[in-house]
């Protein structure tokens, strides 16, 4: 007989349960699919989705989870054979804390994303009240046995890897300034540069001739499936069309595959045309697409 408890998010021993349980629970062609571990990592360094985060436990053992982020998207892992139990909770669990953010930031919905082919996760969202949305993300991929050109640059400027967490502001600023939001914040940019897979030597920026940092490419590597990552991708509004992007993820391209590194990934918004042009540039191609959902909340009566 099943004795079902649950609990708000304690400290980092939930963070490494949490990881254990998401790679044991996801089918094997979805392990890497978002959030991945560095993800759950980064996440989870911030004190306010640690507030969001729930954990359900059958006696003792982590049957699920679900938290959502800065952004409002609900991220869940279930135990298979307790989808019936606690599924209802846990998409109330997000609801509830989007209940707390209408007050202060007027939020209407909770969103939620999966791979196209990730049909028990759509079915489930689908059965609990969420509605597709006309939001893509796009991952593309490239293998990194074909030739790779060399990077060009405009006159004066170099790429360099990033020098240290002095330098954490200047790159969040400059994905304020290419993204337009405000959530890059000094504090989010070293959780990034504070997670167990972060590699210095594969965080680079292009430099400008005065000094500025123009963009940046955070690469990173997944040693069990030799695949490389060249994401996220960003440069300043002032040093767009000089290819600076382009050049970053040939760099990127050639510095993975001298970690041995078979394939390249990244991605990016079915909407940014832009990215996903130079992108294929650089040799890459659609791999997969993300779908969205979301689900309106109101106030509690």
């Amino acid at each position: 007989m099943s004795h079902i408890s649950s609990r708000l998010y304690q400290d980092k021993t939930d963070l490494q349960s949490i990881i254990d349980f998401t790679f044991k629970v996801r089918p094997a062609d979805h392990l890497n699919d978002y959030p991945a571990k560095v993800n759950l990592e980064e996440n989870l360094a911030s004190t306010e989705i640690q507030a969001n985060t729930w954990l359900w436990f059958d006696e003792s053992q982590l049957i699920g989870y679900a938290y959502v982020d800065d952004f409002r998207n609900l991220r869940w892992e279930i135990e298979n054979e307790y989808v019936e139990q606690i599924g209802t909770e846990i998409v109330e669990w997000g609801e509830s804390c989007i209940r707390k953010k209408l007050e202060k930031e007027g939020a209407a919905t909770l969103d939620a994303s999966c791979k196209e082919d990730y049909t028990a996760k759509i079915s489930f969202l689908k059965w609990h009240g969420f509605c597709q949305t006309d939001e893509l993300t796009i991952g593309m991929i490239r293998r990194l046995d074909k030739p790779i050109p060399e990077p060009e640059l405009p006159a004066g400027f170099v790429i360099r890897s990033v020098m240290g967490v002095q330098e954490a502001e200047a790159i969040a600023s400059t994905h304020r300034a290419a993204f337009g939001t405000d959530y890059m914040t000094t504090e989010n940019r070293l959780a990034i540069m504070n997670t167990s897979e972060y590699d210095p030597s594969l965080d680079l920026v292009a430099v400008a001739p005065d000094g500025t940092i123009a963009a940046y490419c955070t690469c990173s590597v997944n040693e069990p499936n030799k695949e490389g990552s060249t994401d996220p991708v960003a440069t300043n509004p002032r040093f767009q069309r000089m290819r600076l992007a382009r050049a970053l993820l040939l760099t990127g391209m050639k510095m993975l595959k001298e970690r041995g590194m078979e394939t390249a990934c990244l991605g990016t918004s079915g909407a940014n045309l832009a990215m996903q042009k130079t992108a294929e540039s650089v040799g890459f191609h659609v791999d997969f697409r993300v779908l969205w959902f979301e689900k309106k909340v109101t106030q509690a009566p």
